[in-house]
């Protein structure tokens, strides 16, 4: 007998609190005023290029870096309920990309504070290894590091 499927094997959770109320957090991840300050590791200039935050909906952008050149990144909305979840597909841009990943954020009120979580399941363990490689764990914590800098410059 098959139990349910576990995807432990092939995702990378990462969580953190910020000083800042649920609906602006959320914002910041849905605004293109917003999200180019800070998307992306250290080192990492993201250029909206449009963006339409609405199941069916994308977010179509580059991610920029002096050393290692441009990197063309495309959003998919499945589910969007502002201001608590976001579900998505990340991809290359290109239809049927092997390495597109799905990825759940929830935004969970906090006294104030704002939880957000973001759960990323690839295809295989294969594939969360070759991201994992390039760093893919520490550049998701610089990205949250650098929305909270923005965050605090909004005050």
């Amino acid at each position: 007998m098959n139990g349910p499927a576990t995807t432990a094997d092939r995702e990378i959770v990462i969580t953190r609190v910020f000083n800042a109320p649920r609906p602006i957090v959320f914002q910041a991840f849905t605004d293109p005023k917003h999200v180019d300050y800070w998307w992306g590791p250290r080192g990492f200039k993201t250029e909206t290029a449009d963006m339409d935050v609405k199941p069916g909906g994308a977010w179509n952008f580059v991610m920029r870096h002096d050393q290692y050149g441009v990197f063309k990144n495309r959003i998919v909305y499945r589910e969007v309920k502002r201001p608590s979840r976001l579900e998505y597909t990340h991809d290359s841009g290109v239809d049927g990309d092997p390495s597109a990943f799905e990825v759940t954020v929830t935004f969970e009120e906090m006294s104030g504070k704002t939880k957000v979580t973001m759960h990323s399941v690839f295809r295989s363990a294969a594939e969360l290894e070759r991201v994992k490689g390039f760093g893919a764990v520490e550049g998701g914590k610089q990205t949250l590091e650098r929305l909270a800098e923005w965050l605090a410059e909004l005050k």
